[in-house]
């Protein structure tokens, strides 16, 4: 009876691991139907998107397929008609620069003469009168424009102009200075900053022969400037990468190149504009953060306002930092100088060029709100009033002595004076003489004095000619006086520098001496990005 009741419960036993087993499977099989259902679910959900998202493609491409084809088909009914004006106005300016040739234009006026040379197509008279007016720049830079819509074929016309400079730079020929400020002028008309990526202004029509023509120019050109990239200038940068852009040359350089230039030469406020039109949009940052190590954390202002960047690149925080390495830059240079009168001056030069600098920029940024610039300009005062000074110490030191007088009965003495002025006396004036008035600048600059000169970001004159430093783009003239400092653009005079990089106008006898300045409201810098260097 009792083997009997265990073989029983052995089959119940396993009648019940069946069931285990059956419900194990069972279970298995319901989560992978669920699963199944899903994912059957969300792929009919995702092909359902997508079929609208074709849909809507299909639809918009339709829309622009039609409006295509009817601006195909009005551009085609309008061949004629175009042709018709184009054979009218190149037979216009046919007859005005044959006319040109026959009876040459004897007028004195600066708009006459550019349209004459211009619808003569003649590239070298157009460069030598233009270098001939360059004290009349601005109405140059007005007319120059104009005059070129007068020609048959203005990029042809400007781009004679530039070979002819590129191929006197390969032969190293002299009086090269004054050829590359006319061809940067005519290179700035030609191709306006509207042209260049915005493209609100129509950009130049070129022929395939011209536009071949000028790669060759550029290649030409390049070789030029991978030599002495660090002797060429920031105005011949400019106009190198204006006529990349233009001529839409981008393709032919490596990105390296490229962005080294736009880098070494990024003071030229014309540069943020450039290399966005060069298509480094997805790279600024990077070029951004380059600046901030190098130390130009002015320049990286402006490029991160230019690209919308100023929530990853806090304006602010950028001139705090440049403020604070300056202070500490202007003490560097008092204790290597052991505190004398030409370390004095050249620490004091340095922190009124990095002073401009950050009102310059505070003011073209308008961020007046967020940095205060009061204590900063009464610093700029004080550093402009002991330059007078010191100055009028220098000048009052160079005056001549006074020559012995005639003796008391009114006849010349018989005998020789007793004290005979030195010769170099008899030449000095009221006024150093230029070459110390205007010592040549050395070979290192500062951060701070890339901001000398007036600047416009609009409508500036990016090419500055030999006798105006080029970075001579950004300020006011460091002659101003004291009291007008608080109601004129501060700016950074880059002649003058010593071997430190800063700007010294030399010793000066009986100089007044400023220390490094406290400024109240200047707070400690808070932006340390990753790649800066303290």
């Amino acid at each position: 009876m009792s083997s009997e009741l265990a073989i029983s419960t052995d089959r119940v036993q396993k009648f019940i691991d069946d069931l285990e087993a059956q419900k194990t499977i069972l279970s298995k099989c319901t989560q992978l139907f669920t699963a199944l259902t899903s994912h059957f679910s969300s792929l009919q959900n995702s092909l359902s998107q997508k079929s609208q998202s074709l849909e809507s493609r299909f639809i918009s491409l339709s829309s622009t397929s039609s409006q295509t084809l009817e601006s195909l088909s009005l551009c085609e009914s309008s061949i004629p008609d175009r042709e018709s004006a184009a054979a009218i106005r190149i037979e216009t300016q046919k007859e005005a620069a044959l006319e040109e040739f026959r009876n040459p234009t004897t007028s004195t006026q600066l708009s006459d003469s550019l349209k004459s040379l211009s619808r003569r197509m003649d590239s070298t008279g157009l460069v030598k009168f233009i270098v001939s007016k360059r004290k009349e720049s601005v109405s140059l830079r007005a007319e120059i424009s104009n005059a070129l819509a007068e020609a048959i074929d203005p990029p042809r016309l400007v781009l004679e102009a530039v070979d002819d400079f590129v191929s006197q730079k390969v032969g190293k020929t002299g009086g090269l200075t004054d050829k590359r400020w006319a061809c940067g002028m005519l290179v700035q008309a030609l191709f306006p900053e509207a042209t260049w990526k915005e493209k609100k202004g129509k950009r130049p029509e070129f022929s395939r022969s011209t536009g071949e023509r000028a790669g060759k120019v550029i290649e030409k050109w390049k070789g030029q400037l991978d030599g002495e990239v660090e002797g060429i200038g920031a105005a011949e940068a400019v106009m190198f990468l204006q006529m990349v852009v233009g001529f839409d040359l981008k393709e032919r350089f490596e990105e390296a190149f490229l962005r080294k230039l736009i880098v070494d030469f990024a003071s030229r406020r014309d540069m943020a504009k450039l290399a966005a039109a060069l298509g480094f949009d997805d790279k600024i940052g990077d070029i951004i953060d380059e600046l901030i190590k190098n130390g130009k954390e002015i320049e990286a202002v402006y490029f991160a306002t230019e690209a919308g960047l100023t929530q990853r690149f806090s304006p602010v925080s950028l001139l705090k930092s440049y403020l604070q390495n300056s202070k500490k830059n202007a003490t560097t240079i008092l204790k290597n100088g052991n505190y004398t009168a030409a370390a004095t001056e050249e620490s004091n030069n340095m922190e009124l060029n990095s002073i401009r600098a950050i009102i310059k920029c505070v003011e073209d940024h308008k961020l007046e709100s967020e940095f205060s610039v009061d204590s900063l300009r009464k610093r700029a005062i004080q550093l402009e009033k002991a330059k007078a000074d010191r100055k009028k110490s220098s000048q009052a030191a160079g005056k001549p002595q006074k020559k012995r007088g005639h003796n008391a009965g009114g006849g010349r003495s018989s005998g020789k004076s007793a004290f005979r002025p030195a010769k170099a006396a008899k030449f000095s004036n009221a006024y150093p003489p230029f070459s110390r008035r205007n010592p040549a600048p050395s070979a290192q600059h500062s951060p701070a004095a890339r901001y000398s000169g007036p600047y416009n970001y609009g409508g500036q004159n990016v090419f500055e000619g030999p006798t105006a430093p080029y970075a001579s783009a950004y300020g006011v003239p460091p002659s101003q006086s004291p009291a007008s400092v608080t109601q004129q653009h501060y700016s950074h005079p880059v002649d003058n520098m010593g071997a430190a990089g800063y700007r010294t106008s030399g010793a000066y006898g009986g100089q007044t001496s400023y220390g490094v300045y406290d400024y109240g409201s200047a707070a400690p810098s808070t932006y340390q990005p990753s790649s800066f260097t303290q």
